[in-house]
Parts: C-alpha cells; structure tokens; sequence
C-alpha cells in the first residue's frame, strides 16, 4: 500500500469479523463480504475502484464483479479459491494442507486457538511460515497478527467464514458447482510459483471463469507474494491499472 500510495488511493477494509470490524453472528461467506464492500463504496461514494485481493480477498472479489461489474475498473488477484480447482482441492495428497479448513469450524477452534497467547502465535505462524517461500516474511509483524487474533470476536468472527464457505468447497470437489456465466471484468492473476497450498498447476481453467485474463506466475515467493516481494507486487498491481487506463 505504501508504494501504490502517491499514485491511489488505496483502501484496506476489515473484512467483517477479521479485524476490528464488527462480528458476524454466525457464517458469513464471500457474497456477505460483497455485500459489504459495496456498502462501503456507497458510504465513501465512490462509484468505481479497482479491487485487488488474495486468498479470502478473492473469493469476495468474484460475486463482488458479478454484482456489480460497473463498479469495478479492474480485478488483480493473488492465489486464492475459484470453482476450476475442483476435485483437486481434497485430492488425498492435498489432505495435509486443508485439515484446518475443517478444523476451524469446530465449536472448540476458537477456545482452543485462543487459550493463551502462545497457542494463538503458534497456531497462526504456522500458516505464515509454512506457506511462505520466504520463510521469515512475517517474523516482523507476527506479534501484531497474534493480537489481532486475541480480541475479543476476532478468532470465531474470521472462523465464521469457513462455516459458511463449506457448502460450496464440498460442491467443488464434487464438481456440483453450479455454472455461472463468466466475469467479463478485466482480470489480472499473478499466482506464485511456489504456493504449497494452491499449486500453479491450478491456473488451468481461470479462463472458465474470467473472460478477459492476463495470468503469469509471480516467481521466487509462495503463498503470500505481496508481502514476500512487495515490491513487486506494487509494480504488477499498477502496471495492470494502468493497461486497463484506469488511475
């Protein structure tokens, strides 16, 4: 955000239940999000952005352009989940990645996560450092992420997104996800080349889902590229607003 300052404005939301939103009461998926986000463009009135995600982020992002494709000038994403990984989400050799999909909507997750600090930073630097290529890219800000995840809501607010995303992720490893048509919105991927969790190799169908696509790997980072070379990462950003002459 600090290099895309003097050219955007640049706007981070707390998704709702991540941070120091507010909390949902229960399941609150990626169309709730949505919602949100364009409450929030209402709110600040602006009529168009450019939205640029990650993981969670871009699973906002998708019915977020198909509600709304007017008021999103572009999409960037980083890895994240979309209908064409299918059945290779919950292949047997994927199990060992996506336990704490299941895990964390447990009644018990929160508690447990949560029962003191160290078990909250041992639980949340795990994902950091695992998924990461560059393993310490987070061993600056891991105690900030720890108490973010020790305020009161915060742990069972960003579970209540797996509860409410499991439906969906059961019907894509099924191939049950119903057809939608394409996203016609502008649509920049750079997928790392080292992501454990989301393999490159899953790239293959985006073109199913988004039908104006520019898509090439982000090299030498893992599952996190923008915090693992942000400066990269702000250079692709707006090198794609500026292909779609927006900005």
């Amino acid at each position: 955000m600090a290099r895309l300052a003097k050219r955007y404005r640049v706007i981070a939301p707390d998704l709702r239940g991540f941070g120091d939103s507010d909390k949902p009461a229960g399941p609150f998926g990626a169309p709730d999000h949505a919602a949100d986000m364009l409450a929030l463009l209402d709110t600040l009135e602006i009529a168009r952005a450019g939205i640029v995600g990650h993981d969670v982020g871009g699973a906002v992002m998708q019915p977020l352009a198909r509600k709304a494709p007017e008021r999103v000038a572009g999409l960037f994403f980083f890895d994240f989940v979309y209908p064409g990984i299918g059945s290779r989400m919950g292949a047997p050799d994927r199990l060992n990645e996506i336990w704490y999909q299941s895990f964390n909507q447990m009644d018990m997750a929160p508690a447990i996560v949560g029962a003191s600090r160290q078990s909250c930073q041992t639980y949340i630097s795990h994902f950091l450092r695992h998924w990461a290529y560059r393993k310490n890219a987070f061993d600056d800000v891991l105690s900030e992420f720890t108490e973010n995840f020790l305020k009161p809501g915060n742990l069972a607010g960003a579970f209540a997104h797996y509860r409410a995303t499991h439906a969906g992720r059961i019907a894509m490893m099924k191939g049950e996800t119903p057809a939608q048509p394409r996203i016609t919105v502008p649509t920049c991927v750079r997928w790392a080349e080292h992501d454990p969790l989301f393999p490159y190799a899953w790239t293959d169908r985006l073109g199913e889902t988004f039908a104006d696509l520019d898509l090439a790997p982000f090299p030498d980072v893992g599952h996190f590229p923008h915090r693992e070379d942000p400066d990269r990462a702000a250079a692709e950003i707006a090198a794609f607003f500026g292909r779609v002459a927006w900005g």
